[in-house]
């Protein structure tokens, strides 16, 4: 009982800190294609995603995608510095 007690109460080591910092640019992009998405169900409700909702989309997929890049460009270990 006691061994599955210190699982739980593990707090995150400085690695997983690090690797969530170095991650943190696409998660928070992430989020916001999320929360554009969820705009546009929202606007179904009230005629239909205007073209402002699709740039946000539009937008938020972007940083995705550059935010995805610039992630595997820092961490690839291939990539010639």
């Amino acid at each position: 009982m006691r061994k599955r007690l210190a699982l739980i109460a593990a707090e995150p080591t400085a690695a997983d800190l690090a690797a969530i910092d170095t991650e943190w640019p696409l998660i928070a992009a992430e989020l916001d294609v999320l929360d554009a998405e969820i705009s546009m169900i929202y606007a179904e409700d009230h005629g239909g995603p205007s073209p402002l909702d699709w740039r946000r989309l539009r937008r938020a997929e972007a940083r995705v995608t550059r935010a995805a890049a610039s992630l595997t460009s820092r961490t690839d270990p291939h990539r010639a510095a």
